[in-house]
């Protein structure tokens, strides 16, 4: 298989998790977030072949894409002189006679994170991906792993999740977890772990220990979708965030081309630009630069003959640059400059309309603008990407700390304003993360009448945008027509259940 090494007398260091995460979705990165509810309106086995289907490997197990995360750590151990490689999990059986160390890495392996605990407490079954996970760690490869004292090293973002489930830590046979950004520590980690040195049961990476860019290998094989990082951490410094904990590192254009064209030999044609604010790469400061964004989506554009995307932007970024160079309409004209896409989708982060919450928990979130102007900021980004054609899924945090319920009812003021921008607002509960890590989570029972009609108006929103983003843009390729009539099927169900949700939103506040 292109761009990945080849084995030489067996694989000592196999790396993988489950089926959610080894999978490109269908080559559609937001049906990967399927992977984070319950089944609804269908069958499981089908929600699962929607949201995370199987994908194509080669003889030993080696996946043709894998995520991102995985493949920095890959490229670190073989640079390293380790004979490691990323294996999917229904093939960890063939390796079991070779593997001293099992690597596994997750975005929410007990679905505690964002919105995955959202869905499991109003619906009140387990999503997906918290299924998955468990139905790996007890399979038999490994289970038979764990009888042959084959070291497991737990990794990730979803890494804090570990210390909420101590019985399954110890019943599954973790050796140790490592909680941030590894590539400084995981040769030393694994070395251990191949000599049988004691390992230590949790190591937290803070942000004085995290990699430099020196330390950040290029990876060896195709990742997910074509997904590239272009920045580390975050200037913003929102308090529910610990991205923003993290030193801020623009990688170098000459790495991001060189990942760019590792995906490219793997046949991977498209792109997606990750990191928490695309728009801030080679800023000044929260101030977006017109020279470095343009010089690297024109030598982006060059290589990739499928589409761009960008995995996050902030809304004041977007304002910012459109406002005061037209540089969103600019990025727009060199990404859609060969044809092949007319769109593009990414995330953004709303999290409240209240400005005098906004001012608490997340001051830079609007800057250079003040927090005051939140809502007209966050309304002036939805038009620019609106007239731009950028579709974004934007986020809203219920039950934050210091939350009120009149700034429940300025989040709904500011939804009902969004209506005519097209998009997608998904509502999620608090999860105690970043600087306030120390809070309590948000949970169902604390839900007031202005969340429930805060939920019904995200829904009601949704709803109404949803038709014209699957009819005019998404999932158009004659391939994909299973997919799509599947996730018609879906938006169909939903529609037809509205006045159920709004009834069972009723009902709670009874209770």
């Amino acid at each position: 298989m292109r761009g990945v090494s080849k084995a030489l007398s067996g694989y000592e260091v196999v790396i993988t998790s489950d089926r959610t995460m080894i999978s490109n979705h269908h080559g559609k990165e937001f049906l990967g977030f399927m992977a984070t509810g319950p089944a609804i309106g269908m069958p499981e086995r089908l929600w699962m072949w929607l949201a995370a289907p199987k994908m194509r490997v080669d003889k030993e197990g080696r996946p043709w894409e894998a995520p991102y995360g995985l493949r920095k750590i890959e490229a670190k151990l073989i640079d390293a002189g380790f004979k490691a490689a990323i294996i999917d999990p229904d093939y960890l059986h063939k390796h079991l006679n070779t593997m001293k160390v099992l690597m596994i890495g997750h975005h929410d392996f007990f679905a505690y994170g964002p919105p995955s605990s959202e869905w499991w407490m109003m619906v009140g079954r387990e999503p997906v991906n918290r299924i998955s996970f468990r139905k790996f760690m007890e399979s038999s490869a490994v289970k038979e792993a764990r009888r042959k004292g084959i070291k497991i090293i737990m990794g990730g973002p979803a890494a804090w999740q570990w210390l909420w489930e101590p019985g399954l830590w110890k019943k599954w046979g973790v050796s140790t977890v490592i909680d941030g950004e590894a590539e400084r520590v995981i040769v030393e980690v694994v070395e251990k772990a191949l000599n049988g040195d004691h390992l230590p049961e949790y190591i937290y990476i803070g942000p004085y220990d995290t990699p430099s860019l020196k330390e950040i290998p290029v990876i060896k094989g195709a990742s997910v979708n074509g997904l590239v990082e272009i920045m580390r951490g975050c200037p913003r410094g929102c308090k529910f965030c610990s991205v923003t904990l993290r030193p801020l590192r623009y990688i170098p254009l000459e790495h991001i081309k060189k990942e760019i064209r590792v995906n490219l030999e793997a046949r991977e044609k498209n792109v997606i630009l990750h990191s928490e604010d695309v728009l801030l790469y080679g800023a000044d400061g929260v101030k977006p630069k017109p020279e470095p964004l343009i010089k690297l989506h024109e030598e982006v554009r060059k290589l990739v003959p499928g589409t761009i995307a960008w995995a996050h932007v902030s809304l004041a970024a977007v304002k910012y640059a459109e406002d005061n160079y037209g540089l969103i309409s600019k990025l727009m004209d060199i990404i859609t400059s060969n044809g092949s896409q007319k769109y593009i989708g990414v995330e953004v982060g709303i999290e409240t309309g209240s400005p005098r919450l906004a001012k608490i928990i997340m001051p830079a979130k609007s800057a250079p603008y003040p927090p005051e102007q939140w809502p007209d900021v966050v309304e002036d980004a939805f038009r620019i990407m609106h007239d731009n054609y950028i579709i974004p899924a934007a986020t809203l945090i219920l039950g934050i700390p210091e939350e009120r319920s009149e700034d429940i009812a300025k989040t709904i003021e500011l939804v009902k304003r969004l209506r005519p921008y097209r998009s997608l607002i998904v509502p999620m509960f608090f999860v105690p993360m970043g600087a306030l890590k120390s809070k309590n989570w948000f949970k169902e029972t604390g839900l007031k009448t202005e969340h429930c009609e805060l939920l019904l108006k995200c829904l009601e929103h949704c709803v109404y945008w949803v038709e014209d983003l699957v009819n005019k843009y998404y999932l158009k390729e004659p391939y994909l027509f299973p997919v799509r009539l599947g996730i018609e099927l879906f938006v169909k169900y939903v529609k037809r259940h509205v006045d159920d949700v709004r009834a069972y939103f009723e009902s709670m506040l009874r209770q």
